[in-house]
């Protein structure tokens, strides 16, 4: 489909800032695969895009841009809502809508969709765990149909982009934030603090972040309903009544995921119990992804412990500093006390006024110099026992 409207005829300046604003107020790029991979470049607002997909203008006010919304997967009647970080897409039974095709991170996204959306791909990436898995070599072997349904695919894709994508940033930070605590507790400067400053207002912006993607996925997996409702296929199909277990589609071995993270007993333990539950696949789906976000979110809460214990091992070198401040300055007061003293005498014989003591009395300087000296030593000792006594200085 072609991409009608982005080409202006530039009269004057003004027409073309006033085309410009009108363009990013009502166009947007998407890009739209189909059940086969099969891509095409879509420029349309988004009146556009509700027509197409029939999705209510709230629903898709979630995937604007312009608006910062939470992480959030919805479910609803034809359309699955996806606004996942930099992924914001609207999934049908055969097709999906990504926005911003263009930009660098959706890009492996869009790959990745063209490769694992075929259902004959999703069959091939299962035989290829048999080498990993010989248990369930058998199943693979007797030639079962991969029914995993097409929306789960898309969806599987996203989950698994936006958790590797979190979790590289987490490794990137962390590769940041030791090399820098470790620096910091061995050379306490205004550089060095300002550094870990930075690190930790990013530390803290990735929590919110990943936190946001685990409390969604959380709440998907705690409440069946709203992961009945991401059934699609299933409702267009108008399956109603719960699939039997000789039914139950072998879609486990297409998730390279959930074959790394589900064992083979667990795998048929899952099969068994298929008929008892209508969300039993999807529940797996997300378990899987949960487990990995929440594994990332281990690795920021470890290293925000990291932090905090850096920070108080950093607040008892200050204090300790601080202390030995505290220290210096009693014996500087103290031997100031005692300089006043020894002043208070030279003054009181540096007076011009007629004594006994200045009439035939040369040794006299000598005895009070000698004198004043011992009592302001003795007075200096007498505070600095004292202070070391009630624990004031060290010893």
């Amino acid at each position: 489909m072609g991409r009608d409207g982005l080409l202006v005829p530039v009269e004057s300046s003004t027409q073309t800032q006033v085309s410009l604003k009108k363009k990013t107020a009502v166009s947007r790029s998407w890009i739209s695969l189909d059940h086969n991979g099969e891509s095409s470049i879509l420029d349309a607002d988004k009146y556009t895009i509700m027509r197409r997909v029939q999705i209510n203008a709230r629903d898709l006010r979630i995937l604007d841009p312009l608006l910062s919304y939470p992480s959030t997967i919805l479910g609803r009647e034809k359309v699955i809502v996806l606004n996942l970080e930099h992924i914001k897409a609207i999934i049908t039974a055969d097709e999906v809508l990504l926005r911003d095709p263009f930009d660098n991170n959706v890009v492996p996204i869009i790959e990745e969709l063209r490769r694992r959306l075929p259902l004959g791909n999703a069959v091939y990436h299962g035989q290829g765990e048999e080498e990993e898995h010989p248990g369930v070599q058998h199943d693979v072997e007797s030639g079962e149909e991969n029914e995993f349904p097409f929306e789960f695919r898309a969806l599987e894709v996203a989950l698994e982009a936006i958790c590797s994508f979190l979790d590289a940033r987490t490794r990137e930070l962390e590769n940041e934030v030791y090399p820098a605590l470790d620096e910091l507790t061995s050379k306490i400067s205004s550089r060095n603090l300002d550094r870990v400053r930075k690190l930790k207002s990013a530390m803290t912006r990735l929590t919110n972040r990943v936190q946001k993607v685990r409390d969604e996925l959380e709440q998907l997996l705690d409440d069946d309903d709203d992961m009945e409702d991401l059934y699609l296929s299933r409702k267009l199909a108008g399956a109603s009544s719960p699939v039997s277990v000789s039914d139950a589609p072998n879609w486990f071995l297409s998730s390279p995921v959930i074959g790394s993270k589900i064992s083979r007993i667990s795998r048929g333990s899952a099969a068994t119990s298929q008929g008892e539950t209508d969300v039993e696949e999807l529940e797996m789906l997300l378990e899987a992804y949960f487990m990995q976000i929440d594994g990332t979110m281990n690795k920021l809460t470890t290293l925000r412990e990291y932090i905090d214990d850096t920070e108080d091992y950093i607040n008892i070198q200050l204090d300790n500093h601080r202390n030995q401040l505290i220290q210096l300055e009693l014996f500087l007061s103290s031997g100031t006390v005692c300089l006043s003293v020894y002043s208070v005498v030279a003054a009181i014989f540096g007076m011009n006024i007629p004594t006994i003591l200045k009439e035939n009395h040369g040794y006299t300087f000598k005895w009070v110099v000698i004198l004043a000296g011992v009592a302001c030593a003795s007075l200096f000792l007498s505070i600095i026992s004292y202070a070391r006594h009630k624990g004031l200085v060290g010893s």
